[in-house]
């Protein structure tokens, strides 16, 4: 039985998938199943996939049907002790399978480990952006006073098998399954994180979270449902969780340059949620959307570029 199995659902994803899979074999920890979840793509991934000769990798084939149902059509198919997520658009470091095994086998109390990831452009370029975070231990307070999860994204946690027989599958039926999914397991489990950038994010148009309104959906159903189940002394907290919220919001906006609708989240964030006006990252969100709104998106754009251009060189000096 394979140490660990690689889940990686695909839809038309042909683009990206190759690279992807390399660098799942190059990995160094090399006792690993590689499921490639083929949710009725039409792209050629079947007579991609009969031609890899790797004996650890296998296409498993359904009609389409999502990414939860890919999702959980391959925890089902597992055979490892540990389960990785891997987006058949992102990319990992050599060393993310081997760090993430050492710290599960190391902390039996942790269910799910992250780890940093790193922001690339569509073509592979580093953007210079890092998603960081320390979060670990008993989680359960934070995650319930943000109804979110500090997972850094679908590619970045490996979690115990065990723990699905636990908490379920994902929800099919939520929009934002894998951040559903995150929660129930801090609410049981605790978190750790390898503290490096072990994950590549591509940023590309047809990322699912530049859909504002279905986000906002989403997260409005994953917020009431977890404040369903929740005592009624922390309700109080359900404001917090929708002012992070349309913060979250306000920057994906910015992302598709609509200064107006950016606007209008930020409003919304301190309208339902006044007390992000002491925080910082509130601050510097206001000042995106005013530098847009001012020099407009050919002139935002020049500052990010100098502001990601001066990122990348700092990035790579810390590497080096």
């Amino acid at each position: 039985m394979p140490k660990v199995t690689v889940i990686i659902p695909a839809y038309n994803a042909m683009k990206y998938l190759p690279e992807t899979v390399e660098s799942v074999l190059k990995q160094t920890l090399t006792d690993f199943e590689v499921l490639i979840i083929n949710d009725g793509s039409s792209d050629g991934i079947v007579e991609w996939a009969s031609q890899i000769i790797d004996s650890r990798v296998r296409l498993i084939s359904q009609e389409n049907q999502g990414t939860a149902t890919a999702r959980n059509k391959g925890i089902v198919e597992s055979k490892g002790e540990y389960i990785a997520f891997l987006d058949a658009d992102d990319i990992w470091e050599p060393t993310k399978l081997e760090k993430q095994v050492q710290c599960l086998d190391n902390n039996p109390l942790v269910g799910l480990v992250d780890a940093w990831t790193a922001f690339i452009e569509e073509n592979g370029n580093s953007t210079g952006l890092v998603m960081k975070h320390d979060t670990e231990g008993d989680v359960y307070k934070e995650v319930v006073e943000t109804c979110d999860s500090t997972v850094c994204c679908g590619s970045s946690p490996m979690i115990r098998r065990s723990c699905f027989d636990t908490v379920g599958l994902f929800d099919r039926e939520s929009y934002i399954e894998d951040v559903d999914m995150w929660i129930r397991i801090a609410i049981r489990y605790h978190y750790a994180v390898v503290k490096e950038p072990l994950v590549k994010y591509r940023m590309h148009p047809n990322n699912k979270s530049k859909d504002c309104q279905s986000m906002f959906r989403g997260f409005r159903q994953l917020i009431e449902k977890t404040y369903k189940s929740l005592p009624t002394e922390i309700l109080y907290l359900r404001p917090r969780s929708y002012g992070r919220l349309y913060v979250f919001l306000a920057w994906r906006s910015i992302d598709t340059k609509d200064y107006q609708q950016a606007f209008y989240y930020s409003k919304q964030a301190f309208a339902i949620y006044p007390q992000l006006l002491f925080h910082p990252w509130f601050t510097r969100l206001n000042i995106a959307i005013a530098v847009l709104w001012l020099l407009g998106p050919n002139g935002y754009d020049t500052i990010r570029s100098f502001n990601r251009n001066l990122r990348r060189r700092l990035f790579a000096r810390t590497t080096t």
